[in-house]
Order: C-alpha cells, then sequence, then structure tokens
C-alpha cells in the first residue's frame, strides 16, 4: 500500500480506491498529522475527487473520509 502510494500519488495524483462491498472512491490520500497513527491501524485519509479543489485551497480535514484499508480490492491510477 505505502510503495503504491509513493511510486503512483507522485505521477497521477489520484487514485481509483476498488471496494469489496461498495463502489469505487476516486481521491487522494492526504497526509495529516494523524497519518502514522492511522496508517499503523491499515486506516487511510482520503478526499474524494468531488471536494480536491475545496480541499487544495482551505486544507479543510472536514472534506475528507475515514477508509479501513482491509475493504480495499485493488488501488490504480485515476485517469483524467
Amino acid at each position: 500500500m505505502e510503495k503504491f502510494l509513493v511510486t503512483n500519488t507522485k505521477k497521477a495524483g489520484a487514485v481509483n480506491i476498488h471496494f469489496k462491498d461498495r463502489s469505487t472512491v476516486t481521491g487522494i490520500f492526504i497526509n495529516m498529522r494523524d497519518y502514522d497513527e492511522l496508517k499503523a491501524k491499515n486506516f487511510w485519509r482520503v478526499v474524494n475527487s468531488k471536494n480536491l479543489e475545496q480541499w487544495k485551497q482551505t486544507k479543510d480535514i472536514n472534506l475528507s473520509r475515514l477508509f479501513n484499508g482491509s475493504g480495499f480490492t485493488r488501488l490504480s491510477a485515476a485517469t483524467k
């Protein structure tokens, strides 16, 4: 997971997150002050692509959602 984020988010930015039991989410993984704690528990903070412009301007943590990594089936670079 970490290796994918380091290599692919720098290239494409947005990522498609495929889940076992819900529809795909497109967004970016963000690194806030709780990143290391969440990563240790396999939780990831993601800003949906719909909120991306607003998040870039405000860095408002309320625009993000937490996802449990155990529900991920696949990550792929989002196409623009």
